[in-house]
């Protein structure tokens, strides 16, 4: 899995999900943007990747495609039209954009692709710093519940990814 982290400036969502999509398929890989607010850290969304992939080798998985399994893990979410805020969407976004397939190559060729996009408008860290009442709002973590453990918010977070595993 490699991440890319970037300000993007989408014209039409539809458009560029599926010119996401289209790279995907020219390079063997999977590809999937978020909107880096809701993103904890690169672990949340490896989480993601991992409940994802066993999902579908199980025969359990909710979504068709695989980007949107992983969207469904990364949000804590089986519902796919509540996921899909997690996502980005028409305007300017930070995003972090996850392309996972098979080999190295074919992961790089593939973010390369996605440099080259009209959306994308160039690298930015967007994981450096969390928008921690984002993602206590949309990962329903409470302040008690902050305040009663030692754990980061980040864990907390992938909690959350891990619990839907469980919850199915």
């Amino acid at each position: 899995m490699q991440l890319i982290e970037c300000r993007l400036e989408i014209d039409e969502i539809d458009s560029f999900v599926a010119d996401l999509g289209d790279l995907g398929d020219r390079h063997s890989v999977t590809i999937q943007a978020f909107d880096a607010r809701y993103v904890a850290d690169r672990r949340h969304l490896e989480r993601a990747v991992e409940f994802a992939d066993r999902a579908i080798d199980r025969g359990e998985n909710v979504a068709r495609d695989r980007a949107v399994e992983i969207l469904l893990y990364a949000a804590g979410r089986r519902q796919i039209d509540r996921a899909l805020a997690m996502g980005v969407d028409a305007g300017e976004t930070r995003a972090v954009v996850l392309v996972d397939g098979d080999s190295d190559e074919d992961e790089t060729a593939a973010l390369e692709a996605v440099e080259a996009l009209d959306a994308f408008v160039d690298r930015e860290p967007t994981l450096e710093t969390q928008d921690i009442e984002t993602l206590c709002d949309f990962f329903d973590v409470p302040d008690a519940e902050r305040e009663a453990t030692d754990a980061s918010l980040s864990a907390l977070v992938r909690e959350r990814v891990a619990l839907l595993e469980v919850e199915k």
